[in-house]
């Protein structure tokens, strides 16, 4: 029972997480102008190769970013603490709709990728993606997962998840535009921009915690 409530609260936690990140709806939105003269099926090909890239950079980050934190010597609650602020900027910027570079591309990253003819790579697989928001979430909620093989596959299943909205906001961009409007997709990025400071805060505190700071 207590194993079932720990892989639901996991889920979910991940679900919001990366769905806040990633931001399906606002991705929609830049794709829907950067492949305005091209036909669906362009644009499905250019969806799914990108959407499929950054999945698997993403799996990939998540299986190895811990390790590879680890050989610099970053602890555990380093990156709790280090994540958790990062996590919270975002947040902030969410809830008050304003660019962040790290779910966002810059003006010069946008200005570059209105000149190539195919975006599925750059910017849209990365950053737009699996932006540095995103693989930073990634390897947090691996790491407080420990080493729990249940719960680790979890995560990565809500990543696939997240990656499959994403590729259906895609594909569908024009018409969630028509239905949300801008007002609606403001209320969902604001929605999960409270959820994900409340998130990043937790985080923080967890890793103040974890490094004995304010032990003794």
């Amino acid at each position: 029972m207590i194993m079932n409530s720990l892989i639901y609260e996991t889920g979910i936690t991940a679900l919001a997480t990366f769905f806040a990140t990633i931001g399906p709806f606002d991705i929609g939105a830049v794709f829907a102008a950067l492949t305005a003269n091209q036909d669906f099926r362009s644009k499905a090909l250019v969806a799914i190769k990108g959407t499929s890239l950054a999945a698997l950079i993403l799996i990939i980050f998540a299986l190895t970013g811990e390790t590879l934190l680890a050989s610099f010597g970053i602890s555990l609650a380093a990156l709790r603490t280090a994540g958790g602020i990062l996590l919270l900027l975002i947040g902030i910027d969410l809830v008050f709709v304003r660019p962040s570079g790290g779910i966002s591309t810059t003006d010069d990253e946008t200005r570059e990728a209105e000149t190539r003819q195919d975006i599925a790579v750059f910017p849209l697989a990365m950053p737009l993606i699996a932006g540095p928001g995103t693989m930073g979430a990634s390897v947090l909620l691996m790491a407080n997962t420990g080493d729990d093989i249940v719960l680790k596959a979890t995560v990565i299943g809500a990543i696939i998840v997240v990656i499959v909205l994403t590729l259906l906001s895609l594909l569908l961009a024009t018409q969630i535009q028509r239905v949300l409007g801008v007002t609606g997709m403001h209320v969902i990025s604001r929605v999960f921009g409270i959820l994900l400071t409340a998130l990043a805060v937790q985080f923080i505190f967890d890793g103040i915690a974890q490094s004995g700071l304010l032990s003794g």
